[in-house]
């Protein structure tokens, strides 16, 4: 009783200075923002936010290598818990998540108190137009993994934080084309694939640039994909967040961007990440989808970064509750573009698969960074020395565009040999949809001669990645019985494409899928065939 009184009591007050019961606060909350939240304390807040609400179901995306359940919080009005019953509702779905590098705590705990806020306190319309899922601890196992040194750029707040690697020693936010997490599994098969959010936000804290801003976010980049989904990010939903952000909290959000250590001042340009589909915030638009990464700033306290990384996502679902609807059509029209495009210009048209950084045509003006003093030694060696105070500098060149270095002709699909089920199954397992061809079949297109392979010589994730140097030769193929046909004609078509294509920059060849295949075949002694053939005409 007493527990329903104090969440009544709430409606009453005014919302900055709400009155919760102490098991719908969070550790640092408790902690005067001292500590984060251990993953049985994240629990233990999602049970108790679920007692007398009707607009909340749990679910898991999977388990982790510990056997931790990684929830999953379904928000909407009326309830609904399946994917089936959110498509029915015709409300666009908002995904965002938490933890993914575990010592950067600020969206693990403001999803948490988003959902104390929409579930028993004033943010209850948010559901009015939209279905929203939170997963707030993604990385399940090393949030538990608690030191005062890992996050160093933050300065000690929280006190402890965990580790950035999954516990199978894997960067979560690596791994969206190979797949080898567990916790990747469950988001793309269990979250991704079957809900299909029409956004996806994925919560961060900067690695420690000094610029001046209490957030930076970008969106996902299209370049290899549609550009629509990224126009609307990048030209009104980012904006006007950004805007609704200042005039409602003082917080001062910009382009996500580093610039490395200051080594002129002023500085005259910053660079964002890059273009990835291994980063799920870019594979997002390569399946049509938009996306945002938030980068809370390291050198904030922990209640400065929960701050604006509340305020951010706030607003951000403020935005989509008024406009979900009208983001479901751009992204609907995406993907019958990418599907229209193979099946008009497929054998046609070419397609970016490796790509380089560059400056936006548009520099920034009054971009905010902290300021630097210029000093020399007794020897005149210059360096810099980061001042107290934050600056405005104008005709900031802004690195936050790709260009294409290599391009490949878009196909109509690939064929893969049956002894490569492997490939087909990794396919499906992304979404796309695979056939096996029930008798043989003919197709015109081209073969992929790889002419010098060549592996890393240092680690990346686990792998020394390869890269395939070569050229295509037109080619007619003579496909067998068993074996798999993947057709571009299917919503994934950009996402399939950049993972086939053995030139690409991030693609299954890059990952080291198809090693074991060029070293038997004697790729170090002359050239080989890339097993995967593109073709242009089936019969």
């Amino acid at each position: 009783m007493k527990y329903f009184t104090l969440v009544f009591f709430t409606f009453l007050c005014i919302p900055s200075f709400a009155q919760w019961p102490i098991e719908l606060m969070t550790k640092p909350e408790r902690t005067s923002y001292q500590e984060t939240s251990t993953y049985v304390e994240v629990m233990d807040f999602i049970s108790e936010v679920k007692k007398g609400s009707n607009y909340i179901t749990q679910i898991s995306m999977g388990k982790s290598l510990e056997g931790k359940e990684i929830p999953v919080l379904i928000l909407a009005n009326p309830k609904i818990s399946t994917p089936a019953e959110a498509k029915a509702s015709g409300k666009p779905i908002i995904y965002i998540q938490g933890n993914i590098h575990s010592g950067e705590v600020e969206g693990k705990e403001t999803l948490q108190i988003l959902l104390r806020e929409i579930l028993h306190g004033d943010k209850a319309h948010l559901l009015q137009n939209q279905i929203i899922l939170f997963a707030p601890i993604y990385n399940t196992d090393s949030n538990d993994k608690l030191g005062p040194d890992n996050r160093p750029s933050q300065e000690g707040s929280p006190i402890v934080a965990g580790i950035r690697a999954s516990s199978q020693g894997l960067d979560l936010n690596r791994d969206g084309i190979k797949m080898e997490a567990l916790e990747t599994n469950g988001l793309i098969q269990n979250i991704i694939v079957p809900w299909d959010p029409t956004l996806f936000v994925d919560l961060h804290t900067t690695n420690g640039t000094w610029h001046g801003y209490s957030l930076t976010w970008a969106p996902s980049y299209h370049y290899a994909g549609e550009k629509a989904p990224y126009d609307f990010t990048w030209n009104k939903l980012l904006p006007e967040v950004t805007d609704k952000v200042l005039e409602k909290n003082d917080i001062y959000l910009g382009p996500f961007g580093d610039f490395y250590g200051v080594k002129e001042w002023p500085i005259k340009k910053f660079y964002t990440y890059n273009h990835q589909p291994r980063y799920m915030v870019n594979q997002l638009g390569l399946r049509n989808r938009m996306a945002i990464l938030s980068e809370a700033f390291a050198h904030e306290r922990l209640y400065q970064r929960i701050n604006s990384t509340h305020a951010f996502v706030t607003e951000i679902l403020e935005f989509t509750n008024k406009n979900g609807k009208d983001m479901m059509a751009i992204n609907a029209k995406a993907e019958k573009d990418a599907i229209a495009l193979v099946k008009e210009q497929g054998g046609k048209v070419k397609k970016g698969v490796r790509y380089k950084m560059v400056p936006l045509e548009k520099p920034v003006n009054k971009y905010r960074t902290y300021g630097y003093y210029t000093v020399k030694d007794k020897d005149g060696k210059t360096s810099y020395l980061r001042g107290p105070g934050i600056v405005e500098l104008d005709n900031i060149e802004n690195n936050s565009a790709f260009e294409a270095t290599v391009e490949s002709t878009l196909p109509k699909g690939y064929i893969i040999p049956a002894e490569f089920e492997f490939i087909a199954k990794h396919l499906e397992k992304q979404g796309a949809t695979v056939t096996k061809l029930d008798k043989p079949a003919r197709a015109t297109g081209e073969s992929f001669i790889v002419e010098k392979y060549t592996l890393a010589d240092r680690a990346f994730e686990k792998h020394n990645m390869a890269t395939a140097e070569g050229k295509f030769v037109p080619e007619t193929y003579r496909a067998k019985k068993g074996d798999y046909q993947v057709t571009l004609a299917q919503p994934l078509a950009n996402l399939i494409f950049y993972i086939l294509e053995p030139q690409s920059d991030d693609g299954l060849v890059t990952w080291n899928f198809f090693d074991d295949y060029f070293k038997k075949n004697g790729v170090d002694k002359g050239p080989v065939k890339y097993p995967v053939f593109k073709y242009f005409e089936i019969k």
